[in-house]
C-alpha cells in the first residue's frame, strides 16, 4: 500500500497537485452522511485512475494507412474543421501563442495528417496535449517526434516530464539520460562515466546515477545557469521526493526564464507536493497571468484551492477550465478532461450541494456556470 501511494504522489509532481485521493479520504471521514454516495465517489475515483485516455470512441478516428505503425495509439478527432487547412502548422503556432489549446490540437492533427513525417508538428502536439491535461496523448506524440528526430532536446525533456507525471519513473530516468547523451555540452560525461547506465532502461536504483550525472553537468556551468539542465534536475529531485531541492532547481531555471509559464506551473506543482499549497497558488497564478489559456495550470490551481479548503474558488477554476475546452473546440462532456470533471464533482460534494453534484454528474456545464454566477466569456 505504501509503495502504491508513493507512486501516486510521484505521478502528480509536475502537473498536478497532491493526489485527490488523500483529500477524498479526509472528506469521507469528516462527513458522516450517505455511505452509498461516498462509495460511488470512491469507485469513480478508482475508475478515473485506470482510465485510458486513448481508448477508441465515436469521437475519434484511428490513424489512416498512410501513417506508420509507430503512430498507433494516437486517435485523431473526427470532423476536424481544419483537415484541409493550408499552412495548418503555422496557424497552430499562432494559436498556441494565444493559448487556444484545443484549436491548436486540431490544427496540428491536420498538419500531421497532411505530413505524417513532420517531427515539429508531433513535438508541438505532444507539448500542447500535456498543457491540455491529456498526458497519454502527449506521450504518444512526443515518442513519435523522437522516432523521427532522436536528438530533439526539447521533446526529450517534455517526454521526461510526461513520464514523471504518469508515474513512469524508469522511463523518465532513461529519457533524461538520453537528453544528456544528445546534448553537445554534456554528452562527454556519459562517455567518461565510471558506472555506465543502461541505454534502454534505467531501474529505480539507477535514478541516483542519472541525478549525479545532471549534478556533474551543472558544475560545468561556471558562467551561468542552464535552465534546461535545471529543469531536468527539478524532475529528478521530484522523482526522489526531494521537493525542496526541486524547488531550488526550478527557481534557478526561472531566474533565466522568468516568463516561462511551464516552469511556473512545474514550480507550483512541486511546492504543492511539498505541502506548500499557498506558495503553489502564487506560482500557478503567475503561470496563468503569462498564459491564461493554460488549462493544466488552471486545474492545478483548483486542486490547491481544495487543499486550502477554498472549495468555491476550486469550483470556479474547474468550471473555467472546462468552459475553455468547450468554447475552443465546441466539444461534449466526454471530450473534456475527465480529470477536471472528477475534481469538480469532488469539490462540489465538499460544499454539500447535492443538486449541483447531480448537474456535474450529468455534465451540465451551463447549469453549473449559472449556479456559480459565471458568464460564458
Amino acid at each position: 500500500c505504501g509503495a502504491s501511494r508513493q507512486r501516486r504522489r510521484t505521478r502528480s509532481l509536475l502537473v498536478r497537485n497532491e493526489s485527490l485521493e488523500d483529500e477524498f479520504v479526509r472528506a469521507k471521514a469528516a462527513v458522516e452522511s450517505d455511505t452509498e454516495f461516498w462509495d460511488k465517489m470512491q469507485a469513480e475515483w478508482e475508475e478515473l485512475a485506470r482510465r485510458n485516455w486513448l481508448e477508441d470512441s465515436e469521437d475519434q478516428q484511428p490513424i489512416p494507412p498512410t501513417v506508420s505503425p509507430a503512430e498507433k495509439g494516437y486517435y485523431f478527432n473526427t470532423n476536424n474543421p481544419y483537415s484541409d487547412w493550408p499552412n495548418a502548422f503555422a496557424e497552430a503556432q499562432e494559436k498556441a501563442r494565444e493559448g487556444d489549446l484545443n484549436t491548436v490540437v486540431l490544427l496540428l492533427e491536420a498538419a500531421i495528417l497532411q505530413d505524417p513525417q513532420d517531427s515539429e508538428a508531433w513535438q508541438l502536439l505532444g507539448m500542447t496535449q500535456a498543457e491540455n491535461e491529456n498526458e497519454q496523448a502527449a506521450i504518444v506524440s512526443l515518442q513519435r517526434c523522437l522516432e523521427l528526430r532522436p536528438n530533439n532536446l526539447p521533446a526529450l525533456m517534455a517526454l521526461a516530464v510526461s513520464f514523471t507525471n504518469s508515474g513512469m519513473q524508469r522511463e523518465a530516468g532513461d529519457v533524461l539520460r538520453r537528453w544528456i547523451c544528445h546534448n553537445p555540452r554534456y554528452k562527454h560525461l556519459v562517455q567518461e562515466s565510471r558506472s555506465p547506465l543502461r541505454a534502454v532502461c534505467v531501474c529505480r536504483c539507477e535514478l541516483q546515477d542519472v541525478l549525479l550525472l545532471f549534478q556533474e553537468a551543472a558544475l560545468l556551468n561556471l558562467d551561468g545557469v542552464d535552465p534546461d539542465l535545471q529543469t531536468g534536475l527539478g524532475v529528478l529531485f521530484n522523482l526522489s521526493s526531494d521537493f525542496d531541492k526541486a524547488v531550488e532547481a526550478f527557481s534557478a531555471a526561472l531566474s533565466v526564464r522568468p516568463q516561462d509559464y511551464l516552469l511556473w506551473n512545474r514550480l507550483g506543482a512541486t511546492l504543492a507536493n511539498g505541502d506548500r499549497s499557498e506558495e503553489a497558488v502564487e506560482a500557478y497564478t503567475r503561470a496563468l497571468e503569462l498564459q491564461p489559456g493554460f488549462i493544466r495550470s488552471r486545474y492545478n490551481l483548483g486542486i490547491s484551492c481544495i487543499n486550502l479548503g477554498a472549495h468555491r474558488e476550486a469550483v470556479s477554476n474547474f468550471l473555467t477550465a472546462l468552459n475553455q475546452q468547450r468554447r475552443s473546440q465546441r466539444c461534449s462532456q466526454q471530450q473534456m478532461s475527465a480529470n477536471i470533471w472528477a475534481a469538480l464533482r469532488i469539490a462540489i460534494s465538499m460544499m454539500d450541494r447535492p443538486e449541483l453534484f447531480q448537474a456535474a454528474n450529468m455534465g451540465d456545464l451551463d447549469l453549473l456556470m449559472r449556479a456559480f454566477d459565471m458568464s460564458d466569456v
